[in-house]
């Protein structure tokens, strides 16, 4: 079994050192480095090579939200597991736009936890329903941008709202009967067409759109 390589990365100790216990216990994942501040987290990350970073948002020298940008930089394929104490739909959107995959408030349960490491691990975006409907509307892209000279494909759509759903690529890949590397190339078009950066914002944008309703 190929265990998922883990960065916790949080100012207080105590968090921390929690965190790395409860996934240190699970027999798919690997702590590979714990990290009290972004600088410490960017050294860290470049030298272990996780697959996911939990990241806090407020921390000493260098935040959360300037901690991501410098961390897609140096690990372009990682996924970033926001995990903090605040909510407001601001500091979501931020996080998501500076390329963070999913977003967990520090009281979720420890199954929620492990399977938001899951989630992001397998490039699902991972962000809970609730705190979802307080960031649509802060994603700044208007509805017409579907309907330019280079519109979505049909297929295209169909993605969108598969993406909405949480389905990996593999997942739609059966749902569309097609390869996985051409929902790859279909996943890479909507963002590109839509302006988004990541599938986190990509199924926001589909909710707010209403494209996550049943097709009648």
């Amino acid at each position: 079994m190929k265990k998922i390589r883990a960065l916790v990365v949080d100012d207080e100790s105590v968090v921390r050192e929690g965190i790395a216990t409860i996934l240190s216990l699970q027999p798919d994942m690997e702590v590979v480095g714990e990290a009290c501040d972004g600088i410490q987290a960017t050294q860290l990350a470049q030298k272990t090579m996780p697959d996911v970073i939990l990241l806090d948002l407020v921390m000493p020298k260098l935040d959360g939200l300037a901690t991501i940008p410098k961390l897609k930089e140096i690990l372009p394929d990682s996924r970033i597991l926001v995990l903090t104490s605040f909510a407001e739909s601001d500091r979501v959107y931020q996080a998501i736009k500076a390329g963070a995959l999913g977003y967990l408030l520090k009281d979720a349960t420890r199954v929620q936890l492990l399977q938001a490491i899951r989630d992001v691990a397998n490039g699902q975006a991972s962000i809970p329903p609730g705190i979802a409907l307080k960031v649509i509307h802060e994603i700044n892209h208007p509805s017409h941008l579907m309907y330019t000279a280079d519109p979505l494909t049909p297929r295209e759509l169909e993605t969108l709202r598969l993406i909405a759903k949480g389905l990996s690529n593999q997942e739609i890949a059966e749902e569309l009967f097609v390869h996985e590397r051409t929902v790859a190339k279909y996943v890479s078009s909507v963002l590109e067409k839509l302006q988004l950066a990541n599938r986190t914002q990509a199924a926001l944008y589909a909710v707010r759109e209403g494209l996550t309703q049943p097709r009648g």
